[in-house]
């Protein structure tokens, strides 16, 4: 993700960019690709002045290098959260100082996301009762570079299936409202060398509808399907096929909205240009012309739903978000 957010910024005439890894063998590979300067500490980098942060470490380190951000008054991006302990403290350290503190919904500018999303504001398919959604990829084809036991997609806190639930949550939230109570089940079931679930089955009441969300590990071919019913017609998008369709019951007849063609960088699945829109409109937001629509504060909410998803899988029952966060805090 960090040499993403390089050719992100370049894509956008951002040139004066300095980065940070631990790894020699990755400073020398982005140096090489990107001509950047690159530094092994990062207090030599520090020294550098950088007027932003863009934080693309493992997750777990992630609140590590938004406290240096904030310690030197530089506000950050940082890649999807998986972990809810210790984000508030970091929020509030953050807007003390008035830092901006954006975190990624890079779900949110896929083009077929935004369809959906305006398609089910403007009624398209009546009301939406349910939705079926199933998300997937084998765990070994994350990082071909690496040993995937080794990778945080096999640590217990920021294991695989975590990371993927919060990063869809974030935008199903941005349409369907917010999640109002779950029931979760987990488990460990292929022949993975890993010792953390590989599938969560989970279903999702919102305000006036329930959804079924499928995560796994283990689908040998990257799947990402859903069917959300609505009362007047269907919306199902395949992002393998790059297609929305939409099931209308008064024309009885189903109207297709392929997604136009993107850069795909070798070695990446997705496109580059919903990556692009979202470090822009973080450009935009540090340039205070407009906000940035997935601040730090709205994340830690969607990292609240994932919390309650584990109390659910752990007690077997239906977790009330709302009641569940008083329980807590209390």
């Amino acid at each position: 993700m960090g040499k993403r957010r390089i050719r992100n910024l370049q894509a956008l005439s951002e040139n004066d960019i300095i980065g940070f890894d631990i790894e020699e063998d990755k400073r020398k590979e982005t140096e090489y690709k990107y001509k950047i300067k690159t530094f092994p500490k990062i207090e030599k980098a520090l020294k550098e002045k950088p007027d932003v942060f863009i934080i693309s470490t493992p997750p777990h380190l992630h609140y590590q290098y938004a406290d240096i951000a904030i310690k030197n008054n530089t506000p950050f991006f940082m890649e999807l959260n998986l972990i809810s302990e210790g984000l508030k403290e970091i929020i509030d350290k953050g807007t003390e100082k008035g830092i901006l503190m954006a975190a990624s919904c890079d779900m949110r500018y896929i083009e077929s996301i935004k369809r959906i999303k305006e398609f089910i504001k403007s009624g398209k398919v009546g009301q939406v009762t349910s939705f079926t959604y199933h998300v997937g990829q084998y765990l070994p084809d994350w990082h071909p570079w690496e040993d995937y036991r080794k990778f945080f997609g096999a640590r217990e806190d920021t294991n695989a299936c975590r990371e993927i639930i919060p990063g869809e949550l974030n935008w199903l939230q941005s349409i369907f409202g917010n999640v109002t109570s779950v029931m979760g089940l987990k488990g460990k079931f292929s022949d993975l060398e890993i010792k953390v679930p590989d599938t969560y089955q989970i279903i999702m009441k919102f305000n006036n509808l329930l959804g079924h969300y499928l995560v796994d590990v283990v689908s040998r071919f990257p799947y990402r399907k859903i069917r959300i019913i609505g009362t007047q017609g269907t919306i199902v998008w395949d992002h393998g096929k790059k297609l929305v369709r939409v099931y209308s019951a008064e024309k009885k007849e189903w109207e297709d909205f392929p997604e136009k063609e993107g850069n795909i960088e070798k070695g990446y699945l997705h496109k580059e240009e919903p990556y692009i829109e979202e470090i822009r409109n973080f450009i935009s937001a540090l340039k205070k012309e407009k906000e940035y629509p997935y601040p730090l504060s709205e994340d830690l909410e969607t990292l609240k739903v994932l919390d309650a998803i584990e109390e659910s899988t752990q007690t077997k029952k239906e977790v009330n978000i709302e009641h569940w966060i008083k329980s807590i805090i209390n």
